[in-house]
């Protein structure tokens, strides 16, 4: 995901997990913060996870109005419109990529951060100014971000099973079991996964990219497997002493007190 300031053009982006509604509006918000500032106007190229035509993704005409920005989608094969993006990007798999290993999503970022700001730095032809000289510029015009900030992530909300399992963001995540038949909601950003009971966090995950994956913490099973031996083993009831009744009750319900029996 690459967000460029078409004044001073400078760059920010980072690799996001997929290109669903959810991931490109948490991706999007996370380098707006970045920025500090929010665009007037974000000029997205026909992405299905934002809108095509006058159609607009679920979720996003919230995420604009809470920004107060205008969003605006560019035609079908339009490349002129967005010639910035597409340079940047062609940029990028030629400058940055040779050479380079990454050892997770994390540690691409983190390099990609790192290059960026590098980058950033270099004078651009067209401009004849390094983006860092003219981004408070670009800046001032801008809006401040909104004192409350968009609602955005994965989110779901379900009762927990028997087999303690939440599914979001297309993987399955183990939940504390203790919570069994409880209504916990799920929320996932683009690192982590949280559950919460009643507000309260309950277990947490790191995010896996991949999907169709079962994530299970070690705990969990070690937690079921107690919960399951509690409730095969036989309850046992213990006997009040106040229910023994005294034997010498049943002499006199008889007529035997004082009599020798034999």
């Amino acid at each position: 995901l690459v967000i460029t300031a078409a004044y001073s053009r400078y760059v920010l982006a980072r690799m996001i997990p997929t290109k669903t509604t959810e991931d490109l509006l948490l991706g999007t918000w996370q380098l707006l913060q970045q920025l500090g500032r929010v665009p007037r106007r974000l000029i997205w190229d026909n992405e299905r996870g934002i809108g095509r035509g006058p159609h607009r993704a679920e979720g996003v005409p919230g995420f604009m109005g809470t920004l107060a920005t205008k969003l605006v989608l560019l035609r079908p094969r339009d490349p002129e419109s967005k010639g910035i993006v597409e340079r940047k990007n062609g940029w990028f798999e030629k400058s940055f990529m040779p050479g380079r290993s990454f050892a997770s999503p994390a540690d691409f970022n983190q390099q990609f951060t790192e290059w960026l700001a590098t980058a950033n730095q270099r004078i651009v032809r067209t401009t004849k100014a390094r983006p860092v000289d003219l981004l408070e510029a670009d800046r001032a015009a801008m809006l401040a971000l909104p004192p409350v900030p968009p609602i955005v992530g994965w989110r779901k909300q379900a009762r927990l099973g028997r087999d303690y399992y939440v599914t979001i963001a297309r993987n399955d995540y183990s939940v504390d079991p203790t919570w069994i038949g409880r209504m916990v909601d799920a929320h996932a950003d683009l690192d982590r996964i949280q559950v919460r009971l009643d507000g309260q966090l309950i277990t947490e995950h790191p995010r896996v990219w991949a999907r169709g994956l079962t994530i299970t913490d070690t705990s969990h099973v070690e937690t079921a497997r107690k919960l399951r031996q509690a409730f095969q083993q036989p309850r046992t009831q213990a006997v009040s002493d106040g229910l023994v009744r005294d034997l010498a009750d049943y002499d006199r319900a008889f007529g035997l007190q004082g009599r020798e029996v034999s």
